[in-house]
């Protein structure tokens, strides 16, 4: 696949429309249109969409907690991926965050989907533990990843 060139900026309520459309395309079991306009409302939230001209393509939907910042749903259109968009978006969450020391990052993903696993190893996200059951629509468990605040990449990649 060829790189696409993708333009970074915040999510708006704006965008909703966009984003149910790949969310519902990407995930078995999608958030709902409500979930997405509670976490762009919040202002602990950081949430980035690419867009390829005026066309939303991915998006990332980031939450800061106490000790972490939770990268709670990352999504591209299945027309566009494998083409490093998430990297991007991820790349951009982590620029926009680096000042803030104290928090790692942390998500969960399906142990099956070794693509996203390999991706976040390469992001510098080691895995820390299991959530047994989490995913709702086949009991598919969860893996725990971290990454460290302050690290860049993998030491594997």
């Amino acid at each position: 696949m060829t790189a696409v060139m993708v333009q970074i900026r915040a999510l708006e309520l704006a965008d909703l429309s966009a984003i149910e459309s790949i969310e519902q395309r990407a995930y078995p079991t999608p958030w709902s249109r409500s979930m997405f306009a509670s976490e762009l409302a919040k202002p602990t939230s950081i949430c980035l969409g690419a867009f390829e001209g005026q066309d939303l393509v991915g998006y990332v939907v980031n939450s800061r907690y106490v000790d972490a910042w939770h990268i709670m749903n990352v999504a591209v259109d299945p027309e566009f991926q494998q083409r490093g968009i998430a990297t991007r978006l991820l790349e951009r969450l982590f620029e926009l965050t680096r000042d803030d020391e104290r928090r790692g990052y942390t998500l969960e993903v399906r142990v099956s989907n070794m693509g996203a696993i390999s991706l976040y190893e390469k992001l510098g996200f080691d895995a820390r533990g299991v959530r047994r059951g989490y995913y709702t629509d086949n009991r598919e468990d969860a893996l725990i990843m971290w990454r460290d605040a302050g690290r860049s990449a993998s030491r594997n990649g």
